[in-house]
């Protein structure tokens, strides 16, 4: 879907702080419970505003049983997204949970949607419901990867799996406004995934975007381009935004979030498998502790979809308690560094008109 005008857009939210976040409570695998539970958590430790958007009498008995029922308002909802569903979701269910969180986001009554619904489903009910800013070719995934203190980020991740050069750029400039608002950097560094380092590598797609970012960066005070990085500095922190289409992110985030479970276990076992290993393990409790937290990908909160009239969140399917908490902490954060606008000023800087007036003109570009 292409960006829309200025009179299509939403209306601009009424509330600005702190931002409102409407949780999804019908979407995952363990909702409504965990969902519940997530959003309790977020409001007693963390001091976020939660409105639960779902079945209203199965959440109210849930919030009654943490005695919250005053403390985190419900919006009714009759329908929810189940998780196999696709794109043809955001049409066959214009009630559902994700939805009507959309159409309070739209009405400025929230912020900012939590879901951990099914990925296709939420990704195309909110596009539809929010729409793409004026100028966007596509929204797409953002995800953080455990490279330390500060993470990585790694956009698309499967929002989009067929990408053009042109769309590519734009992501990097999305990357560029999440690095910016959730972790401080101001000048990202920008790297390219492909399969070897050095210039002229990589298919059709990614030979056109080099060119292209390389030409952006050129022109930019607030992007610096590192050319192309392999899939083994995924983690290395060599870059702050890693750009890559939907289908390559998506294989690189679920390689990453497999290897890290296989080496949690791994350490288990060898931690377990004698006296004097679990003797050990007991004084490096502190440090295992952290290296699990790191490599927890609830810990992260999900992926972030950007360049929407609004903040969208989307947790894992399997979500946790603790995850949802920390999807809402995310969404707050996203939404009260106004996401949306440094999304905006980088489309409408002079490199993002340059290459929307490029992408017109050369019509279909290598690679598509």
């Amino acid at each position: 879907m292409t960006g829309t005008s200025d009179a299509d857009a939403p209306v601009a939210l009424r509330r600005t702080s702190p931002p409102i976040i409407a949780v999804d409570a019908m979407g995952g695998d363990n909702a409504p419970e965990e969902i519940v539970k997530g959003a309790v958590l977020a409001v007693r430790e963390m001091g976020l505003r939660i409105v639960l958007v779902g079945r209203r009498t199965e959440i109210a008995s849930l919030l009654a049983e943490h005695d919250a029922l005053r403390a985190i308002p419900v919006v009714h909802a009759e329908d929810s997204l189940a998780m196999h569903e696709g794109a043809l979701a955001s049409w066959r269910r214009p009630r559902s949970s994700a939805a009507v969180a959309c159409r309070l986001i739209r009405r400025g009554d929230a912020d900012a949607l939590v879901s951990a619904g099914s990925t296709g489903g939420v990704v195309a009910t909110s596009t539809v419901r929010l729409r793409t800013q004026h100028g966007v070719l596509r929204p797409a995934l953002a995800v953080t990867l455990p490279t330390g203190e500060t993470p990585t980020v790694m956009v698309d991740a499967g929002a989009n799996a067929d990408a053009k050069p042109e769309m590519l750029v734009q992501f990097a400039h999305l990357g560029c406004a999440y690095a910016q608002t959730a972790f401080g950097v101001q000048r990202p560094r920008v790297g390219l995934l492909t399969i070897g380092s050095e210039p002229g590598k990589g298919n059709k797609l990614v030979r056109r975007t080099a060119e292209l970012l390389s030409a952006a960066a050129e022109d930019s005070t607030v992007m610096d381009y590192r050319g192309n990085i392999e899939g083994h500095d995924l983690l290395a922190r060599k870059v702050d935004v890693i750009v890559t289409d939907g289908h390559t992110g998506n294989v690189a985030l679920k390689t990453v979030e497999g290897t890290a479970a296989f080496a949690m276990d791994a350490v288990r076992t060898a931690l377990t498998s004698s006296v004097a290993a679990k003797a050990g393990a007991v004084l490096q409790r502190r440090a295992l502790r952290g290296l699990r937290e790191r490599l927890d990908s609830e810990t992260y909160g999900g992926a972030a979809l950007l360049g929407l009239n609004g903040t969208v969140v989307i947790a894992h399917g399997d979500s946790r308690a603790r995850g949802i908490a920390h999807a809402c902490r995310l969404a707050h954060d996203l939404a009260a560094g106004d996401i949306g606008e440094q999304v905006r000023r980088r489309v409408h800087t002079r490199p993002s008109g340059w290459l929307h007036r490029l992408a017109q003109s050369e019509g279909p570009a290598e690679g598509r």
